[in-house]
């Protein structure tokens, strides 16, 4: 077997140090950002002096004539408006939280009581579930264990979401402002700020995870398979949270979104984010509270799974047996040394390369997922010879597979790179510089019916190349380590997290600055640029949403082999009626779910509509812009909808494998798994790429930077207006249902790991009584 080279206290070293650099370097990206004065008065001098003697000498950003608008009423609204989304996204998150709080702790009474009454609340010790000529620790310690690990994943979810919104809401006015510089000095801070929550988020969820380790491990001693059992309570209790974010975030953004675009852009035919609108300031509010915060909670959701797939599949292998301890913490290892090549990788994009022009700002975001996949795949190889033996077993569903260390360094460079194909493949069907979505506009000539029709077709179509992908990296990560290459595999996929979630919180940052210069009155210059940058941003989200897609899948793939292997189910017949109907039954439940989530949209938007026009029509003077719109009224709808709408689809997804469990038992319950599974990835991807494509093709009229595309426009003709009702349609499938099916099928997965000792004690009750 040997040992590996790394000793143990080199990785018990590496693992937190590494995560302190993450975080240290998102807090020197902050201070960067802050340097961005938003108080003229105070930082720039006078406002007609240009600002000569300001601070850092970073004042003299704030030169560059507006047209026919002094600097000092600029900055001052831009910081007004600031304040105002601000606000609004920090009192929905807290009301959001208090309804969370209270499921939260709910949930983990649920999660004790269940996984106490496995032995009858005994306290004495019990034969260990894969030997037992061993003996480990009590169920109860398992129950207790396992709440606290729930509630730490919560409670580290929804602060990764918090300082997300609350990084993007300082940054976005910011942006705007440097974009009187020019686009490169835009670019900088908006892909600065997201930086800055990417490494957070990812240096958070290692360290608190590598410190409840080492915590567990102070009264689980040896036991390593009951340690690591306990701890995949954090993955549930992220993922838990991260579905709430989500889904309550998703039908906040788009009920407002959907009713600004109908009445504002089709109906009254005034810009984007024009200050006219009502539901302007709901609009912005929801691009950070679904698109920053619900995004952050889902690839921390998504991280911390994966990382507790591996570790729980790692316990019962060679590693956890022979206490070997940096082999164990091979994972963590990987995703230290991902925030790394992270930092290398971000210094590409803000210090060694600068953007002069439009046309260099989506090659430059492309270029950070291409250095970092590089970079990391030299990254995994290091790791895998010096925190490795070099050769080793892996459980394999009760059997021992032998690899050798080179095979798992495969398996987690076939994830990392099936991650870059997956967003190539989806930056080509989402990105208005290829021909998908050029034809998805050219269909707008003809009305919004083809338009849609294209949408659909370029949405089911863009599923073949991801699948094929997915599946040839869980082809090679099982044939070489079982189901413990699947898990790295997943972890590969989001070893370099903290790129792909500055790349994803670029976009709503940008978007969000668009709407500032549309709202504070500057120049239509300020406006395309903002637009440039938004546009690219919106590629990239879409970029973000294949990652965690495709992630998701196989995460809850090495989840639901963790679960089999829990539950004691030697294989997975789908001839036997349990578990076919438990397969038609999950194949069914994204699509309920997605039923659900679309119709909450769709209802909250309707009374957006009502509420918008009913302005327009009573409030004199507000077309002509010289009376204020209510837009306290559309905060207050968005947030009413979305809390009161977010329950029923969370109750589905927390309640089915209970449900199932307890009452069909185990096999029906693995069948329940892998139909989601199956079905729940497909409908994902066509619903994100859809709706990224119809927002993309709109964009692309209205950019009018081809031929092709003045032929179609401009703002205001009726193939725009048919564009924009493609993007409202396209806005719940890309922004509320898509991503939030990726978080179902981990969701379902983690939730019934965690529950497999009770149900495979208890579960099954209506096969047991007929």
């Amino acid at each position: 077997m040997g040992a590996s080279i790394l000793p143990d206290l080199g990785a018990e070293i590496l693992i937190p140090v590494c995560a302190v650099i993450g975080i240290a370097f998102s807090f020197v990206q902050w201070v960067l950002v802050s340097k961005v004065k938003l108080s003229p008065g105070r930082d720039s001098g006078s406002p007609g002096n240009n600002g000569a003697g300001g601070k850092n000498g970073y004042a003299d950003y704030l030169i560059e004539e507006e047209e026919g608008l002094n600097d000092h009423n600029v900055v001052l609204k831009c910081a007004e408006i600031q304040s105002a989304i601000s606000e609004g996204a920090t009192s929905f998150l807290f009301t959001e939280y208090q309804y969370v709080g209270i499921f939260m702790v709910a949930f983990a009474i649920l999660i004790f009581i269940f996984l106490g009454s496995v032995e009858g609340f005994s306290t004495k010790s019990q034969p260990c579930t894969y030997d037992q000529s061993k003996m480990c620790k009590p169920a109860l310690a398992t129950a207790a264990f396992s709440t606290i690990s729930f509630l730490l994943g919560a409670v580290t979810s929804v602060v990764s979401g918090f300082l997300g919104m609350k990084i993007a809401t300082y940054a976005n006015a910011r942006t705007t402002l440097e974009a009187r510089k020019g686009v490169g000095k835009a670019f900088i801070i908006a892909f600065r700020s997201g930086a800055v929550m990417g490494f957070l988020l990812a240096a958070n969820g290692l360290l608190v995870l590598y410190i409840a380790i080492n915590l567990f491990k102070l009264y689980y001693g040896d036991d390593w398979g009951g340690l690591f059992e306990a701890i995949t309570g954090y993955g549930l209790g992220g993922s838990s949270m991260a579905l709430f974010g989500r889904v309550g975030g998703g039908i906040y953004t788009k009920a407002a979104d959907v009713g600004a675009d109908l009445v504002g852009k089709v109906e009254r035919n005034i810009p984007e984010d024009d200050p006219r609108n009502p539901a302007v300031i709901a609009d912005n509010v929801g691009d950070n509270v679904g698109d920053i915060a619900g995004m952050g909670s889902d690839l921390f959701g998504s991280y911390a799974e994966s990382s507790c797939a591996a570790l729980v599949v790692a316990s019962i292998s060679s590693f956890g047996i022979n206490h070997e301890l940096t082999p164990m913490l091979y994972p963590l290892i990987i995703s230290s040394v991902g925030i790394i090549v992270c930092l290398i990788t971000t210094l590409f994009a803000t210090d060694f390369f600068e953007i002069k022009a439009v046309k260099e700002i989506e090659p430059s975001l492309k270029r950070q997922l291409i250095i970092s996949t590089v970079l990391m795949t030299v990254g995994i190889g290091i790791v895998s010879w010096i925190a490795l033996p070099s050769s080793f077993t892996i459980f394999n569903f009760g059997e021992q597979k032998a690899v050798k260390n080179w095979q798992l360094f495969l398996c987690v460079a076939v994830g990392l790179w099936a991650g870059l194909i997956i967003g190539f493949v989806t930056e080509y069907y989402t990105s208005n510089a290829y021909s998908p979505v050029q034809d998805v506009a050219d269909s707008c000539r003809t009305g919004a019916a083809t338009n849609v029709i294209f949408g659909l077709a370029l949405g089911y179509k863009s599923c073949i190349i991801p699948i094929f992908a997915i599946a040839a990296s869980i082809f090679v990560s099982f044939t070489f380590a079982a189901m413990y290459g699947i898990a790295v595999a997943a972890l590969g996929m989001l070893s370099t997290i903290a790129t792909g979630l500055a790349i994803d919180a670029y976009g709503p940052i940008s978007d969000n600055a668009g709407g500032i210069a549309e709202m504070a009155g500057m120049s239509h210059r300020i406006r395309e640029r903002t637009d440039a940058l938004d546009a690219a941003g919106n590629t990239t989200a879409a970029i973000g949403k294949g990652f965690a897609i495709g992630s998701a899948a196989l995460v809850s793939l090495a989840l639901f082999g963790a679960f089999v292997s829990r539950a004691a189910i030697s294989t997975v017949d789908v001839l036997t009626p349990k578990v076919f109907i438990g397969l038609l039954v999950g194949a069914m439940l994204p699509y309920w779910f997605s039923a659900m989530t679309m119709k909450s949209v769709g209802s909250a938007a309707l009374k957006m509509v009502e509420e918008v026009r009913r302005q327009f029509n009573t409030i004199p003077g507000l077309m002509e812009g010289t009376a204020k719109p209510d837009y306290a009224t559309c905060v207050k709808i968005s947030t009413d909808a979305s809390l009161k709408e977010m329950i029923p689809p969370g109750a589905l997804v927390m309640l089915t494998p209970l449900v199932v469990g307890i009452f069909f038992g185990v096999e029906t319950l693995s069948g329940v798994l892998a139909g989601s599974l199956v079905s729940g990835v497909q409908i994902a991807i066509s619903a994100s790429n859809t709706g990224g494509a119809w927002d993309n093709a709109k964009k692309y009229i209205e950019a009018g930077v081809s031929d092709h595309a003045r032929a179609l426009g401009p703002k205001g003709s009726d193939a725009h207006k048919a564009a924009v009702i493609g993007d409202t349609i396209g806005d719940p499938l890309k922004d509320t249902s898509g991503p939030s099916l990726n978080i179902l099928i981990k969701l379902m997965a983690v939730e019934s790991l965690v529950f497999a000792p009770f149900f495979a004690t208890h579960g099954g009750l209506l096969f047991k009584i007929f």
